[in-house]
This record gives C-alpha cells, sequence and structure tokens, in this order.
C-alpha cells in the first residue's frame, strides 16, 4: 500500500474568536492540525497560543496573500516533513470536524483520489450563496466534461499533496478566492480521481462569533474573469479530454444524505 501521511490544513485570515473553538473541535480528531495564519490583523494568533497539543503546529505569512497563498505555504512546508495529503478546512467553524476521520479513510482506501466534500446545506445556508453557486459549478463541469465535480466552491476537501503542488504551480493564479474552483477543474485536468463525499455545512451567525470574508462584487469578478480564463484552456484540451473517459472512481461517490 502506497505511503498515506494526510493532516488538516487550516487557513486563516481575521476570523476571530470562533478560530479557538474550530481548532477545539478539530484537535479532538487526534490528527496532525496545522494552522497557516495568513496575515492576520485580528489578534487571533494571541487566541491559540495557550493551546498545548502535540499535534498542533503554526505556521504564519507576514502579509494577507489569499486563501489559495496559504494553502501552497502551507502544503510545500508539510511535504518537506513527509505528509502525502492535506485536508483542507475553513476556520470559521463552517466545516465538520467530525467528518475527518472519514475524509482520511476513505484518501486511505483511494489515495490517488481527490476527496471533495459534497455541501449538506442547512437552513442557515444564506440563499443567495447556495443560489449562486450552482453557476460556478455549471462552468466547471463543463470545463471538465462532467469529470466529477459536485460542487467547485466548497472548502473541506483532501487533496493529494504532489497533484495539488503540481496544479498550483502550473498557474499564477488561485491564490485568493479562486483556489478552490480553479484547483478543482485542474486536478480534473491532469486526471486526478475525484470522490465527493456529502458532508454538512453550517453558517455561523454574527453574533455567534460568525465571520465571512467573501465580498460578492469583488469575488465575483474574479470567478468571472477564471472561468473565462478556464474555458480558454479547455478548448485547448477538448480533444484530450473527449477522449480519456470519465472519472474512474465515479461509482464510489458515496449517495447523498
Amino acid at each position: 500500500m502506497p505511503d498515506h501521511r494526510p493532516l488538516v490544513l487550516i487557513p486563516s485570515y481575521n476570523t476571530g474568536p470562533i478560530l479557538r473553538q474550530t481548532l477545539d473541535a478539530v484537535l479532538r480528531a487526534n490528527v496532525p492540525v496545522w494552522v497557516v495564519f495568513d496575515g492576520s490583523t485580528d489578534g487571533s494568533p494571541e487566541l491559540i497560543k495557550d493551546l498545548s497539543s502535540p499535534h498542533l503546529k503554526v505556521l504564519s505569512l507576514e502579509k494577507n496573500s489569499g486563501k489559495g497563498s496559504a494553502v501552497l505555504y502551507g502544503l510545500k512546508a508539510a511535504m518537506t516533513e513527509g505528509f502525502t495529503h492535506v485536508l483542507s478546512m475553513d476556520a470559521d467553524g463552517q466545516h465538520p470536524a467530525e467528518k475527518i476521520r472519514e475524509f482520511f479513510a476513505i484518501s486511505a482506501e483511494f489515495p490517488q483520489a481527490a476527496i471533495f466534500g459534497r455541501p449538506v446545506f442547512d437552513s442557515s445556508a444564506p440563499a443567495l450563496r447556495v443560489n449562486g453557486r450552482k453557476i460556478s459549478n455549471f462552468w466547471a463541469n463543463l470545463e471538465t466534461l462532467g469529470w466529477g465535480i459536485d460542487d467547485s466552491l466548497f472548502g473541506m476537501r483532501l487533496y493529494p499533496a504532489a497533484d495539488l503542488l503540481a496544479v498550483m504551480e502550473s498557474t499564477q493564479f488561485a491564490r485568493r478566492f479562486d483556489f478552490e474552483p480553479e484547483v478543482a477543474v485542474r486536478l480534473a485536468w491532469r486526471g486526478v480521481p475525484i470522490i465527493n463525499l456529502p458532508t454538512p455545512v453550517l453558517y455561523p451567525k454574527a453574533e455567534d462569533g460568525g465571520i465571512s470574508q467573501f465580498r460578492y462584487l469583488r469575488d465575483n469578478t474574479l470567478l468571472t474573469w477564471m472561468h473565462l480564463r478556464l474555458m480558454l484552456g479547455f478548448a485547448l484540451r477538448f480533444p484530450y479530454l473527449l477522449l480519456r473517459g470519465d472519472n474512474p472512481l465515479e461509482s464510489e461517490n458515496p449517495p447523498s444524505r
């Protein structure tokens, strides 16, 4: 069986007190957890200084460079220490720590695959966000000829580290809000099998510490430009994508719950 050493990688930018709650939950999984502070200026690094765990490691970027940049920074450091897979999670309490073990187990069985969370929304999810992501999902599946990206924007994903590094080094983009959809498409172009795992998602209220870095005009403009670029890449790759067949692990997708 190939070597399989996964870790949880959490990029964080001005997440506030909810970061501590997120880490308290994630550390209960008893797996390696790395936090990458992306130039945070809100004092949140101080909030976790007293956390003592042999599983926790904290890295920092001096200035805010974007989620994709923070993931890339942590990814490179993790690979130098022999980790083979990274499970990216948001720091704001949206992603369920109790699913970590399931992501790891599926990855151990299929180490060649990327495991993408398929969000299961509850009543806390803003309708604008739920419906708006359908547009990006449509384009991502067109750009990959239906390789199997159930949700192009959801941030709880487990990646084979070498494949993620390869696709990120193949582009100067995918460094900010365009990180998840762009790497999803590029992993599909690379032929990385994708398994979609139904995953509950929460949107904590502001009074509970919930915070969002999403900016409607800025980030939708970024996504529009991204899909224009990716459509050009799709056109160049179309003959190859047409001939190569379907996602070989499509049948391994767990049923919706």
